[in-house]
């Protein structure tokens, strides 16, 4: 059974609320891959920037600590006043942050010298459309950056929750895996190079790398998980109190199977970042 794909106003609406607890909980893990991403891609003082669908900062803050001008959008705008309090507490005063949606993004063709996304245009249920308006806006020679989950089962935070709740909650019925949630339709590095190439990129590639994520305890995962995704909220929507308190012992007790008997544990996830040049 096919999903109705959500309109604008109701995506809006459900990363509006998430904004809080994203930047909270997830935009520190995130912070970290964004600095290991753009070390793929040339980018220092007076470079036209753009991060799109953009969080709060993640990709953002990063490149603008490098010395670039970024200009950052997102369709929420709680996760854009989030990015700009990020940006004046760190004294970044070359980051403008907008609310828009990337799938139709109000600037000229070649505006940019780089477009980039991380975990964000690919976390809709249709990609495609964005990320030919990334190349649009993005000058000839210019550089896009896209930032995608590998494999499901390679996420390990995921894998874990999940099976904390199905380990609490008779008849769980878990993630779908076909198709497989919109965080992971590019999990196929080739299928994500082919969607780059469908969006007027030549010299496409893909590197699959992995992204180690620290959480001390249960409680940090169940926040990450919850605030880093509408889908990840619904999960545990229906969950009790007694539930949730007996879901956090079970991943607990998981984090410190993992580490060897102390609190919390290091988690890996696959990642893939895909990169391409504006013909």
């Amino acid at each position: 059974m096919t999903t109705p794909t959500p309109a604008m106003g109701q995506v809006r609406d459900q990363w509006e609320a998430l904004a809080p607890g994203f930047d909270e909980y997830v935009t520190p893990n995130t912070l970290r891959l964004g600095e290991q991403a753009l070390e793929r891609i040339d980018i220092g003082p007076g470079t036209r920037f753009l991060d799109v669908a953009a969080g709060t900062g993640a990709l953002a803050l990063p490149a603008a600590r490098r010395g670039a001008e970024v200009v950052a959008v997102d369709i929420a705008p709680g996760m854009v006043d989030r990015l700009a309090s990020r940006a004046r507490a760190e004294g970044l005063r070359s980051v403008e942050a907008r609310v828009m949606d990337c799938g139709s993004l109000d600037f000229g063709d070649g505006a940019f010298d780089v477009a980039a996304s991380q975990n964000g245009v690919t976390m809709s249920p249709g990609p495609r459309p964005a990320l030919s308006e990334m190349a649009r806006v993005t000058r000839r020679g210019g550089t896009v950056l896209v930032v995608a989950f590998g494999a499901l089962s390679g996420a390990e935070f995921l894998g874990l929750f999940v099976g904390a709740v199905g380990a609490v909650v008779h008849g769980f019925a878990g993630l779908p895996k076909d198709p497989p949630p919109p965080p992971f339709q590019f999990a196929d590095p080739e299928v994500f190079r082919r969607a780059l190439d469908g969006a007027g990129l030549t010299g496409t590639a893909v590197d699959t790398v992995e992204w180690d994520m620290r959480f001390g305890s249960g409680a940090e995962l169940w926040n990450e998980v919850t605030s880093s995704h509408p889908i990840g909220a619904r999960l545990v929507s229906g969950l009790d109190a007694r539930q949730r308190a007996a879901v956090l012992d079970v991943l607990d007790g998981l984090l410190r199977e993992r580490s060897g008997g102390r609190d919390g544990a290091v988690l890996h996830a696959e990642v893939n970042i895909g990169r391409g040049t504006k013909v």
